[in-house]
């Protein structure tokens, strides 16, 4: 393919970046629905327009079979402070059950432990103490202390009638203490008789009710909620837990049994369908009313309205029997407290401090008229496939259309989601997600819309300025002169790469504000640019302080090495140059390592006429880029490759090493270039030839003869670090002495 290319084309190219940028999207959304990657944004905002969804279609007070007998201010100061004795408990529950007929009763109140009654311990104190020997005393105790025992009395108040007590399942369990407290009621279940495959929340331990009270009462049910949401809010609760091997159903499920007359609770599956690799279980089935479950096994919770829609009753009323017959009889009640020091508060979609036993009121309410939003199984397919069908539309929408009509497009299919969305929630009961696919729609829109604004409408005469600042003048023009020539196919060719980075930069750069960063930034990089240009080598990008260049591509150079290699020292040069300019300013003195090597690599010119880039790819790329890395290990500014050596040996150079690079298995020889050969002072080249005998000397495990060697040389050049780094080794050496068929290489497993 070539640069001379029309309309088609760049048209071509267009819809293909558009397809991308919708993909990448895509593939975000997805992840995150299938659980891979949590973004929490949309968790969020989903969150949000369910809490909009609910507020918005709430039926509001009206007929209602629930009503909530209330231990509230009025009740604690005129029967007594909290806790009541069990017999008052006792007396309420028979004027629910026989004065007023109620339908069911469920207490939102646990009793793990014995009544304590003072009267009784003040008789038992009298009875084995002073009074012990009083026969009259004693008999009369006998007759009293029936009436005293009032676990006895709550118990027979409530035994075989519809009454349901709450308990609580712990998620965790307590080391070293009581997980079992109280006892618990009859499970509906045993885990052997569910379909394999049904995962169950899984308690570690309860507080139940004191065994007299609870194998009195008809059933019980748990009061806890294991799945709040993130955020805390009170939007599903679990119809089922599992503790150890059976099955044990929530307070509000009970209560609506007991409510329907004890029907079996059936367990309803979707058509034998697996997710995520677990058997969908959809509904549970009470007699002809459903209860749709997700994969919890929760079921969302269906508010009426705020605290106080669904109807309250003073407990003290009940007592005392002035309350209308006509509010409780064949009711369904849920027994709690709304007073202030024992009031238990949620945050709910409707409301930030919502009555705690109104949620399962509401939850009662929900299962006795069937409506309880439904979120099926197949829904997670279906929000799959709505996000492929939008990515599809807005693509096509925004790829065909102006800014006006795609604009005006977005909108309606906007206005199409969320009336759809509502549609189904108020009519068929579906919770379809509705954030997400707005938001995943929100987000191509302004992405599609900036790459046409920003990316498409640059003209080829900017792009071309661009240019100008990255490679020299003669490619650019040859670049101009034979544009419609130049392929945008890769070709393998031997070339050199280099890669240059400021060290420390991060640490530099932090003492310094922005515009003094970007003025340091700009007077640095101009000449070091400057250097690479003036050796025919082509900048291929900027990476903040790092630059990466090469030498041999777009343009033939049979000295690509020799130039590499001058440009380096020459970068090396402008540093020490620039560093009391930047003292004078104020500024950090600045250090670089290069690292240079020479290989056959790819190399693309990949262009249009809107845009044109040269990069180059492979494993000398990369060899280069690790040798940089390196020239802070050893001390120095620059480090070649034994192959950019042999391809320009003008250059004088000290070998510094063999070593393995990270991700390399192969060995390669490293060295730092000190100049022309033909310009190196006597004293250098004999320092060279005595380091190129340590060297052999420490290869060979002469270390005696090899650390004599350093040592000295250490003392002739002490600025160089590198023999210490043999000092060191030889050190290692003779307490851990390499394995025997040591190459002399080093290792390095950093980049």
């Amino acid at each position: 393919m070539s640069l001379k290319t029309g309309g088609r084309v760049l048209l071509s190219k267009s819809i293909i970046m558009r397809v991308a940028i919708t993909l990448a999207v895509l593939l975000g959304f997805l992840l995150h629905v299938q659980g891979v990657l949590d973004v929490r944004l949309i968790s969020q905002l989903e969150n949000i327009a369910y809490d909009a969804r609910v507020r918005l279609t709430m039926p509001g007070a009206g007929e209602t079979d629930v009503v909530i007998v209330d231990i509230d201010e009025r009740s604690i100061a005129i029967e007594g402070h909290w806790p009541w004795p069990r017999d008052r408990l006792a007396a309420l529950s028979e004027q629910l059950l026989d004065k007023y007929s109620v339908r069911a009763v469920g207490f939102d109140i646990n009793f793990p432990e014995p009544d304590r009654n003072v009267g009784a311990d003040v008789l038992r104190t009298l009875a084995e103490g002073p009074l012990s020997g009083n026969d009259e005393f004693l008999q009369a105790m006998v007759d009293v202390e029936p009436a005293l025992r009032t676990d006895e009395r709550f118990a027979d108040a409530i035994r075989g009638r519809n009454v349901v007590l709450g308990f609580v399942f712990r998620e965790f369990a307590v080391e070293d203490g009581n997980n079992e407290i109280g006892a618990l009621p009859e499970a509906l279940h045993a885990k052997s008789e569910i379909e394999p495959g049904v995962t169950f929340l899984h308690a570690k331990g309860y507080t139940g009710n004191v065994a007299v009270l609870q194998e009195a009462a008809r059933s019980g049910g748990f009061f806890d909620n294991p799945v709040v949401d993130r955020d805390g809010v009170f939007r599903r609760v679990p119809a089922l837990q599992r503790y150890g091997e059976h099955i044990h159903a929530s307070l509000g499920v009970e209560l609506a049994r007991a409510a329907l007359d004890w029907p079996q609770l059936e367990l309803v599956f979707a058509n034998d369908a697996t997710v995520r690799n677990n058997i969908s279980l959809e509904w549970l089935r009470l007699g002809e009313r459903r209860i749709p479950v997700d994969h919890d096994l929760a079921l969302y919770v269906p508010y009426r309205g705020p605290s106080f829609t669904i109807p309250y009753v003073s407990a003290t009323d009940v007592l005392s029997g002035k309350t209308d017959a006509a509010a409780l009889r064949d009711k369904v009640v849920l027994v709690g407290t709304s007073a202030p020091g024992l009031l238990d508060t949620r945050v709910t979609p409707v409301s930030e401090a919502f009555v705690g036993v109104e949620v399962h009121a509401n939850i009662v309410d929900g299962i006795l008229a069937q409506r309880i939003k439904y979120r099926p199984a197949y829904m997670h397919g279906a929000h799959i496939t709505l996000l492929f069908l939008l990515a599809v539309v807005m693509t096509w929408l925004l790829a065909r259309y102006s800014v006006v009509p795609a604009t005006l497009g977005t909108l309606l299919l906007v206005i199409v989601l969320v009336a759809g969305n509502l549609l189904l929630w108020t009519k068929a009961d579906f919770i379809v997600p509705l954030a997400p696919p707005l938001l995943f729609v929100a987000i191509v829109f302004l992405l599609q819309i900036l790459y046409g604004l920003l990316i498409e409408s640059r003209g080829k005469r900017h792009l071309t300025q661009m240019f100008g600042q990255y490679v020299p003048p003669e490619l650019v023009e040859e670049m101009d002169r034979n544009r419609q020539e130049v392929s945008l196919d890769g070709e393998s060719r031997e070339m050199t790469v280099l890669f240059s980075d400021v060290r420390g930069f991060t640490d530099l750069s932090e003492g310094l504000d922005p515009k003094q960063l970007t003025r340091l930034m700009n007077e640095f990089l101009t000449p070091l640019t400057r250097a690479i240009h003036e050796h025919r080598g082509t900048i291929d990008k900027y990476m903040g302080d790092a630059v990466m260049a090469f030498w041999g591509a777009p343009l033939e150079d049979p000295e690509h090495a020799s130039n590499a290699v001058g440009a380096a020292l020459a970068i090396v040069q402008v540093m020490e140059r620039l560093g009391p300019e930047f003292r004078t300013k104020g500024w950090p003195e600045l250090r670089v390592g290069v690292g240079l090597n020479t290989g056959v690599m790819n190399v693309g010119n990949m262009g249009s006429e809107f845009r044109m880039a040269y990069t180059v790819l492979g494993d000398a790329v990369n060899l280069g880029s690790r040798l940089e890395g390196l020239t802070k290990a050893y001390g120095v500014n620059i480090i070649v490759s034994e192959y950019t050596r042999d391809a320009a040996p003008e250059f004088a150079y000290i070998e510094l090493d063999r070593v393995r690079v990270k991700g390399k298995a192969e060995p390669v020889a490293i060295f730092e270039p000190l100049g022309r050969r033909d310009l190196l002072p006597r004293e250098a080249k004999q320092l060279r030839a005595r380091h190129k005998q340590a060297l052999m000397l420490y290869r060979d495990r002469q270390w005696d003869a090899a650390e004599r060697e350093f040592f000295t040389l250490s003392q002739a050049d002490p600025a160089r670090e590198l023999y210490r780094i043999y000092l060191d080794r030889i050190a290692r050496f003779r307490q851990q002495p390499p394995v025997a068929d040591w190459d002399g290489v080093f290792t390095f497993s950093t980049k």
